[in-house]
């Protein structure tokens, strides 16, 4: 298991179509191209990755890509995921909207050197001082740098969770309907698999260990819904 504490670092992207960012980002070790607004710096930053360790190379690979939320949910996923996937984690503070993100997604996929067969992600539980614009308007670039992640897997995207009223991070009901619900509209763009973990958590509203965490019960929940998810995305497609 490694946790990794990054400084900021620039990053350049080019405006363009999905598929367009998807190829540059393929073919093009160091994008070169007009940059979004420099990145809005948390007080504490952290990214922290972890690859399974005893690897069955007879098994497919699927990485959980988000934050806290999903790196507490990661622990039931690999349990459910048992004898069925690898499963790997990166959980990053960084958010939709910070042109660092990408670059971290490529530094992790370049330092584990495998390739996966189902990416499930999520994002949005940090970041608040970027606008729901802002988010928008990164969410074909973070989503680019998903597409790109070696084996070109299939892709789940992860609601974001609720938070209660006293959250004091930023976070807020209202915004986090706000990013869902632009989520949702690239997600059924692309015709990604979407996982509701938002609907799902709903109905646990008790199981809160904070304002904005679930407990190891609430966690467990969201983890068998993620790897029940990535099983249905695992099957071969009937033609």
């Amino acid at each position: 298991m490694i946790a990794i504490f990054k400084s900021s670092r620039r990053v350049s992207l080019r405006h363009g179509f999905l598929a367009s960012l998807a190829l540059g980002m393929l073919f093009i070790p160091t994008l070169t191209i007009a940059e979004p607004k420099k990145p809005i710096a948390e007080e504490i930053e952290w990214v922290w990755e972890v690859r399974p360790q005893h690897v069955d190379t007879r098994l497919p690979n699927v990485l959980l890509l988000g934050d806290s939320i999903t790196r507490n949910y990661f622990p039931q996923v690999t349990k459910d995921l048992t004898g069925v996937a690898n499963v790997y984690l990166m959980a990053s503070s960084t958010s939709v909207g910070d042109p660092r993100l990408p670059q971290q997604i490529a530094e992790f996929a370049a330092l584990q050197g495998v390739s996966f067969a189902v990416v499930h992600f999520n994002n949005g539980m940090h970041g608040w001082g970027y606008t729901e614009s802002q988010f928008e308007s990164g969410f074909p670039f973070f989503l680019a740098a998903v597409s790109t992640l070696p084996g070109r897997g299939k892709l789940i995207w992860a609601s974001i969770t609720p938070v209660k009223p006293e959250a004091t991070t930023g976070a807020s009901n209202p915004r986090i309907d706000a990013r869902n619900a632009i989520a949702k509209i690239f997600a059924e763009r692309e015709k990604i698999l979407i996982d509701d973990q938002h609907n799902l958590m709903t109905n646990h509203l008790d199981l809160y260990e904070d304002s904005i965490h679930f407990n190891k019960a609430g966690a467990n929940i969201m983890g068998d819904q993620a790897a029940a998810t990535i099983k249905q995305a695992l099957q071969p497609q009937s033609h």
